[in-house]
């Protein structure tokens, strides 16, 4: 649910990335933070514990222009990946606007990929979205190891909702910028009134 800061003339945006432990979300988050301007940006804030870590910080993209005279302001959140801290991924999840799933494309995680999409879907509608009308983005990360299943094999298994996909090597970069261009233009096409494709 994007929020409209009357004030500022902005409406602001949240974007989540979800997925397995280790898959590549943190890296994600950091990629874009460091590619972003710095005067356009919020510093990067970790909430931490003990084994569990969200980061987030938000920015002002400058080339989408404006929405009935308001900037568009984007909140980039990553969830923890362990199931244990459920609760934390619900309340992460409050007020989104889009979701890229970041899945670890290394064969041996395709379990647990296939559990956090799960996972995802629930919580999701415990909080009354449907993952087919939410802009959602899912990236398969990791495509650089030597171990990555076949991407076909990956899209049978996740992309359940024909949503756009991109392959992606969060640790150089590769895909990282296009799934959150593709997601942001989902959401801004919703703010102007159309639908999520």
């Amino acid at each position: 649910m994007s929020f409209f800061n009357h004030n500022a003339k902005e409406i602001h945006c949240k974007i989540v990335y979800y997925g397995p432990s280790l898959g590549g979300k943190t890296t994600n988050l950091q990629w874009v933070y460091q590619s972003t301007a710095e005067d356009q940006k919020s510093k990067l804030v970790a909430l931490n514990t003990d084994i569990e870590r969200t980061l987030f910080f938000d920015f002002l993209p400058l080339n989408i222009g404006e929405i009935r005279g308001y900037k568009t302001r984007f909140h980039l959140y990553t969830v923890p990946g362990q199931v244990v801290y459920d609760a934390s991924r619900k309340l992460i999840l409050k007020g989104l606007d889009g979701v890229i799933f970041v899945a670890d494309s290394q064969a041996e995680r395709m379990e647990e990929n296939i559990e956090s999409l799960r996972n995802l879907e629930r919580n999701l509608e415990a909080q009354g979205y449907n993952i087919r009308e939410i802009p959602l983005v899912i990236q398969y990360n990791k495509r650089d190891l030597p171990n990555a299943a076949p991407l076909k094999e990956l899209r049978t298994a996740l992309n359940l909702y024909n949503a756009p996909d991109f392959e992606a090597t969060a640790s150089d970069g590769r895909g990282v910028m296009e799934s959150l261009k593709t997601v942001s233009k989902s959401i801004i096409n919703i703010l102007k009134g159309g639908s999520t494709i």
